[in-house]
């Protein structure tokens, strides 16, 4: 429910800022539903994402001044409101003339798929990714920023009536190859990879019979990232992926990567940097966002549910 509440008074180390947009992850409904790794305290308020403007701020604040935007560093701290006081600590800083859409959904999406294609294989130019979900919010920002570092994609998704026109969107954003779940198991796999070589990195949103079919394809030696599991099937592997092609099965979560380096101030400087650097060259843009006033969230989260969703529901405060 919407509802009016007092804001804390500013601390020393606080800021108080004003919320611009903020993003309907999957993540921000399983928090909802109870079923979410992370689980704030109630009452609580929802969202885990979002860009805020600096309205005011403490006394012994360093970092931030009035008019920055900035973006939450970590979940579960509410961003589906008009205003919050915050510790300095919580937020980092966005350069000036990012995007309101892109700012909005950098922290989750992006981040994650910045990780992924970084930490667990060493990819080159020229080398390939398979991923399913691939018109998922992670899966968009790991198409642009592969085509960025000139890695080939392979895009999996499911059918659909309007396939032609994902598979043409996907491809402009940079996707080397856009094929449908049913392709993964037919001999027209052997074709494709005549034209880019067999993927070190495979990246698993799904889980069930997508995550296994994306193991197949897996060069020898190659990692499999399960992030997400919008199947709710478990993941399968067949003993021979272990035994004669030795594949690593790895895990990712952003906000724990987040809490890993919440001391290190550097590294999540460097990738927010990144990305946004990205964004300015215009080779990152946001998802289809569809945006909606806060006052209409219910609105919002009927559409976040739907399946087949093409765009992401952001309220604007």
């Amino acid at each position: 429910m919407l509802e009016e509440v007092d804001l804390p008074s500013i601390g020393a180390k606080d800021v108080l800022v004003k919320m611009l947009a903020a993003p309907i992850n999957p993540a921000d409904i399983n928090m909802i539903q109870g079923t979410y790794a992370v689980l704030p305290d109630l009452p609580a308020v929802g969202g885990n994402e979002g860009v805020a403007e600096v309205v005011e701020v403490g006394s012994q604040v360093k970092s931030l001044k009035t008019g920055d935007r900035v973006i939450l560093k970590d979940a579960g701290l509410g961003t589906w409101r008009t205003a919050a006081v915050l510790a300095e600590d919580d937020v980092i800083s966005l350069p000036s003339g990012i995007p309101l859409l892109s700012a909005a959904t950098l922290g989750v999406n992006p981040c994650t798929a910045l990780r992924m294609l970084s930490d667990f294989e060493d990819l080159k130019p020229g080398d390939s990714v398979i991923q399913n979900a691939a018109n998922s919010g992670v899966g968009q920002a790991v198409i642009q920023i592969a085509a960025a570092r000139g890695i080939n994609t392979i895009n999996v998704v499911r059918d659909r009536p309007e396939f032609t026109q994902l598979s043409d969107r996907l491809k402009a954003m940079g996707a080397s190859h856009v094929i449908k779940e049913e392709t993964l198991r037919r001999p027209e796999m052997k074709e494709l990879f005549k034209t880019c070589p067999r993927p070190k990195l495979a990246l698993n949103g799904v889980g069930g019979k997508s995550a296994t079919e994306l193991l197949r394809h897996l060069q020898a030696k190659g990692s499999m990232v399960t992030y997400g599991g919008m199947a709710r099937q478990p993941v399968t592997v067949p003993v021979s992926a272990f035994i004669f092609k030795d594949v690593k099965l790895r895990g990712f979560w952003v906000t724990q990567w987040k809490r890993d380096h919440s001391h290190d101030e550097g590294s999540f400087r460097a990738m927010v940097d990144e990305l946004c650097s990205l964004i300015q060259q215009g080779k990152l843009t946001a998802p289809a966002c569809s945006e909606v006033g806060l006052q209409d969230y219910r609105k919002a989260l009927d559409a976040a549910m739907r399946p087949f969703s093409s765009a992401k529901q952001v309220l604007v405060m």
